[in-house]
């Protein structure tokens, strides 16, 4: 049996592992608590660890696991800057899921942006009280505007497809801009500038943090509705609530928060937030909040599960190669792997 301890463990997370991994040899030590420093330990006896996004391994967490023989990091998420790719390499393989249900994902930004737009949660609450009243319920057509969309990947194919479903006019921004499904590509400076509605779908690196900060906010439209359903980071939190308070920003949409690690998958309902600017920002009326919950479908968590088992089994049973591998051998994280046919290192 391949041993795996399974940090920050929800209810949704259990029967679709134990699915998948039951009958081929993955047994789990479910953890509700979150990999760090201090809980590092409790992977001992494991070959493996499986993380999520608010997991934070660190270098110094790396070498914990490493020292207790640990050889494998399965990141069941797509995404992976909460782990030190750099200092993994030569001790700990690192794999991930690239894509999982980018439907879900790109599905849940759009139904954040049309209940933000047509004002849908607030006509819930209100006619829960009986409150038929329409005053300050009037909406925009999402018909004719144009859609921001940075980062081209699966999700985000998927949201500019549903977004033209509804006649929406599309720009786009990548570092590497795809050859199909004839994309306007614009630079970002102009993608700010000529957008109604602003979508994130990229990666959280070095590069993009805080791409949406002061300045950039400076560059677009009055009224400008940002959604933000990839990584909070992206985002420099402050200065939307500036823009929001400034009337620039006419809403947010937002599954992520960049300080979100103590506060998101929790139920704090009978505690005071100690974030003031979260607070702040739940408080604005054009403003919704969800608690990283894009990725949360059956169809997803399934796929995360079986992706997942299939990564650890390909490390154990296959030579150690597996398509989902993170190498930094290169430098290119995700790409180098497809020039090779061997392990990382």
């Amino acid at each position: 049996m391949i041993k795996v301890a399974f940090y920050d463990t929800k209810p949704y997370d259990i029967p679709s592992f134990e699915k998948y991994g039951k009958m081929r040899g993955v047994a789990y030590k479910f953890l509700e608590t979150k990999l760090n420093e201090d809980t590092a330990e409790l992977a001992r006896g494991c070959e493996v660890v499986c993380v999520f996004v608010n997991d934070d391994v660190n270098k110094a967490v790396i070498e914990k696991l490493y020292g207790m023989g640990v050889k494998l990091i399965a990141l069941r998420s797509a995404g992976y800057n909460n782990v030190d790719v750099k200092a993994c390499f030569g001790k700990i393989h690192v794999v991930h899921v690239p894509a999982y249900s980018p439907y879900s994902v790109a599905e849940h930004a759009m139904a954040l942006l049309l209940t933000s737009v047509r004002r849908i949660h607030k006509a819930y609450n209100r006619t829960r009280e009986f409150n038929f009243s329409l005053n300050g319920l009037t909406g925009f057509d999402l018909h004719g505007k144009t859609v921001g969309v940075v980062g081209t990947g699966r999700i985000g194919k998927i949201f500019i497809d549903i977004c033209r479903g509804f006649g929406m006019n599309v720009l786009a921004y990548d570092r590497f801009p795809s050859a199909e499904g004839d994309i306007k590509y614009v630079p970002l400076d102009e993608l700010f500038s000529e957008s109604d509605v602003i979508s994130l779908h990229c990666p959280l690196t070095a590069e993009t943090k805080h791409m949406i900060n002061a300045e950039s906010i400076k560059k677009m439209k009055k009224g400008v509705v940002i959604v933000n359903t990839s990584r909070g980071g992206l985002v420099d939190a402050e200065a939307l609530l500036e823009g929001i308070k400034d009337r620039k920003i006419g809403a947010a949409c937002l599954d992520v928060y960049e300080e979100e690690a103590d506060i998101f998958f929790e139920d704090l309902s009978g505690h005071i937030l100690n974030d003031d600017l979260l607070s702040r920002l739940i408080s604005m009326p054009n403003v919704i909040v969800t608690s990283h919950q894009a990725f949360l479908t059956d169809d997803a968590l399934n796929n995360i599960a079986d992706t997942t088992v299939n990564n650890i089994l390909s490390y154990f049973e296959k030579d150690g190669i597996c398509d989902n591998e993170l190498c930094y051998r290169c430098g290119n994280i995700e790409q180098c792997k497809k020039e090779r046919n061997e392990r990382c290192f």
